[in-house]
């Protein structure tokens, strides 16, 4: 997997800016993506030391459209924590 494929955004939500004074950033990752993988894209795009990467998978919700049940899609998101006194500039 490379790069894009890994990292398919960096989160910017209320609880993501939270973390963001404790040196952790929010990302929306590949389902199929391991911590390694993930510790290695960010440092690579971010030029970045990563110290931890915490990963946990939002459930899909069912919705109903039109009378049909139905699922969104599951969602993997990353918790990533930089070695001290290094930060991700946010455009």
């Amino acid at each position: 997997m490379n790069i894009p494929v890994i990292i398919k955004s960096l989160l910017q939500t209320e609880k993501s800016s939270a973390y963001e004074g404790k040196g952790k950033y929010l990302f929306l990752v590949a389902n199929a993506a391991n911590k390694i993988q993930i510790k290695k894209a960010v440092e690579q795009a971010y030029k970045v030391k990563v110290r931890n990467v915490n990963t946990f998978v939002s459930m899909g919700k069912l919705k109903r459209v039109r009378h049909q049940l139905g699922r969104t899609t599951d969602t993997k998101k990353a918790v990533v924590t930089l070695a001290a006194g290094q930060k991700i500039e946010i455009k």
